[in-house]
């Protein structure tokens, strides 16, 4: 991996909510994805692409249900090997974030009481326990804000790899 996607790679998860920080971080997923496209034969530039896909997912530039094509697509694969490689990745590196994600966050709602605008959040978003996330300060102004997962894949991609 070079030194620049290092770089980039650590500052997008510092944007991320504390809790979202803490969960990523407890697992070691750049190397994952290492091993995974090692396993499955992938030259270094596919795996740092590998890399990339998995990363936007973690970040939530892009949606999981779009992964696996991404993979296909970015990463120069057949379509079942993209799917093999978004299954284990699946398994290894996402499913143990959500895991730790949500132990973490029910263990800070057992100490705090909701609000309303929470508990609102958390019924509309169908059970979906990031309404309960800590917001995370921003020293610019409100309307400076740009929220997480609103800059274009491609913008996204041209940063990480250019």
């Amino acid at each position: 991996m070079t030194d620049k996607l290092k770089k980039t790679i650590e500052e997008e998860l510092a944007q991320l909510p504390k809790e979202g920080q803490n969960a990523i971080a407890s697992v070691d997923w750049v190397k994952i994805a290492e091993e995974i496209g090692k396993k499955f034969l992938l030259e270094e530039s596919e795996i740092e692409d590998f890399q990339l896909e998995t990363l936007l997912v973690l970040i939530g530039v892009v949606d999981l249900e779009f992964y696996t094509v991404n993979i296909e697509n970015h990463v120069n694969t057949t379509k079942e090997k993209a799917e093999t490689l978004a299954d284990e990745a699946f398994q290894k590196i996402f499913t143990p974030i959500r895991d730790i994600l949500e132990e973490d966050i029910k263990k800070n709602i057992q100490n705090k009481n909701p609000n309303l605008e929470q508990t609102l959040d958390f019924i509309l978003s169908g059970g979906n326990y990031f309404a309960f996330l800590e917001e995370k300060s921003n020293t610019a102004a409100p309307d400076m804000a740009k929220p997480i997962g609103t800059s274009s894949t491609l913008d996204m991609k041209d940063k990480l790899i250019n």
